[in-house]
């Protein structure tokens, strides 16, 4: 995510924190200043803040390290004012494993609020907590409630949030995930429509949670559909098998004219046969304004990149181009350049399939 900054890594997992959560951590503390708290008082609240944010990441660690478990990685967790995002490669399809990666968030706090209680007892019920500025007092009973609160705010069945994807497990076991996204999501949307209309009325933070919520759900349930019209079908079918090939010794200028010959606007530079490496259209303006034109492209081609054989199935194939939504992957048949295939024509391959289903 851009704008964030890295503080870290730990299992193969990046931390990062969005730079809105630093205008957080000073509107928290000025917001302290206002109400009269003490100098003492105001580095508590900020520091509370911070804690109940270390709570956050160890919930989406926990996502992490049990996706991990099953052979996913996690490739980051930002931190952001509303929560964690936990960016996991993929959600698996046995609605098994995924009902046992989303657990794992909330039982974290869980945990968390189990051993708090065991420390403190009774002194869990807080008094004396004015204006939410934090003292020594509160700190530890404050953070206990907060973690029930994540809990219990975690577990509401609205999708993409972890109560709305343990819905769609659990209703994905009976009747499929296509059916049980399409459930889940809707659901989540209604409630969305209702975290909206109450924050009309108590707090406008509700109303961007409700986005949050409305459009995740949606974006969620357009995935798991196209994934849907991919399933059965393998990369030979989606490919585009008219491509440019050009040879190593082409100059950048001359690369730079074939892109009005045609409609293609990426390149395969190959030698009898063997891929060599990949131009875009991005490289080759930007190499014609810091390179000497009449140089050969094999100076500024793409020299790593990911190619998929034509019987694989484009739905196990599809994280890894949506990941690189401008990239340009070569197709093989037995170690041949047989075509090409990307984001786009990936899409318009689920069109088509939509438009013949319905």
């Amino acid at each position: 995510m851009r704008w964030s900054l890295y503080i870290g890594k730990y299992g193969g997992t990046k931390v990062l924190i969005h730079w809105t959560f630093l205008l957080l951590l000073l509107w928290i503390g000025f917001s302290a200043y206002r109400q009269g708290a003490t100098a003492p008082e105001i580095l508590l609240t900020v520091s509370f803040i911070l804690t109940v944010f270390i709570c956050v990441l160890l919930h989406e660690f926990g996502h992490a390290l049990t996706a991990k478990k099953f052979g996913i990685a996690t490739k980051k967790i930002t931190l952001l004012p509303i929560g964690g995002l936990a960016s996991i490669e993929r959600i698996p399809e046995d609605p098994k494993k995924e009902l046992w990666i989303t657990v794992a968030g909330p039982m974290v706090n869980v945990i968390i609020a189990i051993l708090l209680y065991l420390i403190l007892g009774n002194k869990v019920i807080m008094t004396g907590n004015r204006n939410n500025v934090i003292s020594a007092d509160t700190f530890f009973q404050s953070l206990f409630w907060i973690n029930v609160t994540l809990v219990i705010f975690n577990i509401i069945p609205a999708f993409p949030m972890d109560g709305g994807r343990i819905l769609r497990a659990l209703l994905a076991i009976k009747m499929g995930r296509f059916r049980a996204t399409k459930i889940a999501s809707h659901l989540g949307q209604f409630v969305a429509v209702g975290f909206f209309f109450l924050g009309l009325f108590y707090s406008p933070l509700l109303m961007f949670i409700a986005a949050f919520i409305f459009f995740g759900a949606y974006a969620e349930n357009m995935s798991v559909q196209q994934m849907e019209f991919l399933r059965g079908h393998v990369v030979k079918e989606a490919m585009m098998k008219h491509f440019i090939i050009i040879n190593s010794q082409t100059t950048i200028k001359e690369a730079a004219d074939k892109l009005l010959e045609g409609w293609d606007h990426n390149f395969i530079i190959a030698e009898n046969s063997e891929i060599q490496g990949i131009i875009k259209r991005d490289s080759l303006f930007s190499s014609l304004k810091s390179y000497n034109p009449l140089a050969p492209v094999k100076d500024i081609m793409k020299t790593t990149f990911r190619t998929f054989e034509e019987h694989e199935q484009l739905s196990k194939i599809y994280h890894f181009v949506q990941e690189d939504p401008t990239g340009y992957f070569p197709v093989l048949n037995n170690g041949v350049l047989t075509g090409v295939i990307n984001l786009d024509n990936l899409n318009e391959f689920v069109m088509i399939q939509s438009a013949l289903k319905y």
